[in-house]
């Protein structure tokens, strides 16, 4: 899953798109690349990062969806958000699937959504918002308290009638987690992978991937070592910045 980011301010500044033409533009690299869907988000969601109001990020995201849909009619498109008015335009306007950051403490009405639109919906473990998340990382054991956190939203999820296969897990690296529960939750990714939902594994360019081989100074290295790690450990699909320098380090993986 290659990154698109119509965002002034996302931490990975090459990732930025201004315009719709610079959108497909990055979009065509990273297809060339290997990317088989692309995630196109409107609002960072770095830590400390400014939220902003659903008519702001329609705005940035649905021409971007509009043009990839038209140019890439066979590419899978996700929309990174949180905001169920946002997913509803950007799967009016191409959009297949919604890849929620809170998805553990959804916006209101974004189950029922899921539910009658029929969308794809990664369900990704977060506590807070992007002001308050690095304060609520208290866990006493952090993969069984995310793995039941998942679960149970899932479960719930079902309850309202969303199809199982229409969900996907996200542990949520770097998401009201430490550095060293980032480090456990990447190395216990096939925990997540032996439940009945896909996993999807977010570790791109993250701090807490300065843990990880750390005689390897490329962040671009880093991230595409973790994005194996989680592939070898059962990931069916790594969210990346950088396509190229992944697909290079995936080879060889025969599920791949």
């Amino acid at each position: 899953m290659g990154i698109l980011n119509a965002t002034p301010d996302s931490f990975v500044p090459t990732s930025r798109v201004d315009t719709v033409a610079r959108a497909l533009a990055c979009a065509r690299e990273m297809v060339m690349a290997g990317a088989t869907l692309l995630d196109v988000g409107g609002e960072s969601t770095r830590p400390g990062a400014t939220m902003i109001s659903a008519a702001e990020e329609i705005e940035r995201v649905v021409p971007v969806i509009e043009a990839l849909h038209r140019d890439f009619p066979h590419l899978l498109i996700s929309i990174d958000t949180s905001k169920v008015a946002v997913a509803q335009e950007a799967v009016a306007a191409g959009a297949t699937i919604i890849n929620d950051v809170r998805g553990t403490h959804p916006d209101p009405g974004m189950w029922k959504f899921v539910q009658s639109s029929g969308a794809g919906y990664v369900l990704m473990h977060s506590r807070g918002d992007s002001q308050t998340m690095d304060a609520l990382t208290h866990y006493e054991n952090v993969i069984e308290e995310v793995l039941q956190e998942l679960l149970d939203a899932a479960h719930t999820m079902e309850a309202l009638g969303v199809h199982r296969e229409q969900i996907m897990f996200d542990v949520g690296l770097g998401f009201a987690k430490t550095n060293d529960d980032s480090m456990r939750l990447l190395e216990a990714t096939d925990r997540f992978a032996a439940t009945p939902y896909p996993v999807l594994v977010g570790a791109s360019h993250k701090r807490f991937l300065a843990q990880l081989c750390v005689d390897v100074t490329s962040i671009e290295e880093r991230s595409a070592i973790a994005a194996r790690m989680a592939v070898e450990r059962g990931a069916n699909i790594v969210r990346v910045h950088d396509v190229l320098e992944t697909r290079h380090q995936l080879e060889g993986i025969s599920h791949v």
